[in-house]
């Protein structure tokens, strides 16, 4: 006889407030702890404060690959941190200062770290100058070293300039103790967009009506900002055409075949499968279905 497991009624009431606790308390988003960066912490709830400050289509995108956009993150709390050690402190503002300039003060005071740690611009000797020059000569449409010396200076000057702020940042990141929960992180990301597969393309070709499609990719920000142009247009012409996304990365074969060298470009197929028409980079909603129309789409 199997024995049975009996659980007092107190028990049951304790085993459910343990859970509410894990789901409200522990496992609240701002108890959730995405990253330690020299012992301070970095939760989810920041994460996503963070990313709430981004655009459409670019914030679904950094949701899709957390990753970068985590790292861009760290690197600000390591800058403030560096600040904190060098004896800056947040700038005392006062309403006539916010009006007057809307840059948050953790921006502020990273900038008056970065004036500390590089308090003169990097020198450009003439020898640098010219041999840019004679380099690029001809790509200057005949203008004489005079004429753009000054433009060149200041070229290389930033160039400098950056790579001296990546090779601090570089030590920075180095030094720095920074642990990253990669499984939490994962748990937070959200799916990228479903797109067409060869298939699609197949029966699209034989399907005896006029279709488009938009060879893209989800990490491209134009091809993110036509997706809801063409699931509208997908909506309308249902049953008169076609509407398809290829993503280039997964089929680069059809990528090749078709000779795609810039994403987002939009090809245009008749009724027969032959290709009629195609625009490289974004293109507008009623030109679109103009050109659909002009194809053989039916009313």
């Amino acid at each position: 006889m199997k024995a049975k497991i009996v659980i007092p009624i107190g028990g049951v009431f304790l085993l459910a407030g343990l859970a509410i606790f894990y789901f409200l308390f522990l496992n609240h988003p701002s108890r959730q702890v995405l990253a330690h960066i020299n012992e301070e912490r970095l939760t989810v709830e920041e994460f996503n404060r963070e990313l709430d400050k981004i655009e459409s289509p670019l914030k679904e995108m950094l949701k899709e690959e957390p990753q970068p956009f985590l790292e861009t993150l760290i690197l600000k709390k390591l800058l403030l941190q560096e600040a904190k050690k060098e004896g800056l402190s947040f700038p005392v503002t006062t309403y006539k200062d916010t009006v007057k300039d809307s840059k948050p003060p953790e921006e502020k005071l990273i900038e008056e770290l970065i004036k500390k740690k590089f308090p003169h611009p990097p020198t450009v000797t003439k020898e640098e100058v010219k041999s840019f020059y004679h380099q690029f000569k001809g790509q200057l449409e005949g203008k004489s070293y005079e004429e753009v010396s000054g433009e060149i200076e200041e070229i290389l000057r930033e160039g400098k300039r950056q790579s001296e702020m990546r090779q601090f940042i570089a030590e920075l990141r180095g030094k720095a103790k920074v642990e990253v929960d990669q499984i939490l992180l994962k748990k937070i990301s959200s799916k990228p967009p479903e797109s067409n597969s060869e298939d699609d393309f197949k029966r699209a070709l034989a399907g005896g009506k006029p279709f488009v499609i938009d060879f893209g990719a989800n990490n491209c920000l134009p091809c993110r900002q036509m997706r809801p142009i063409l699931k509208e247009i997908g909506k309308e012409v249902a049953g008169k055409a076609e509407v398809l996304v290829i993503d280039v990365y997964k089929y680069p074969h059809l990528a090749r075949e078709y000779k795609i060298q810039l994403i987002p470009t939009l090809v245009f197929f008749d009724a027969k499968g032959k290709e009629v028409f195609r625009q490289v980079g974004m293109m507008e909603k009623e030109k679109i279905l103009s050109k659909l129309k002009e194809i053989g789409m039916g009313t």
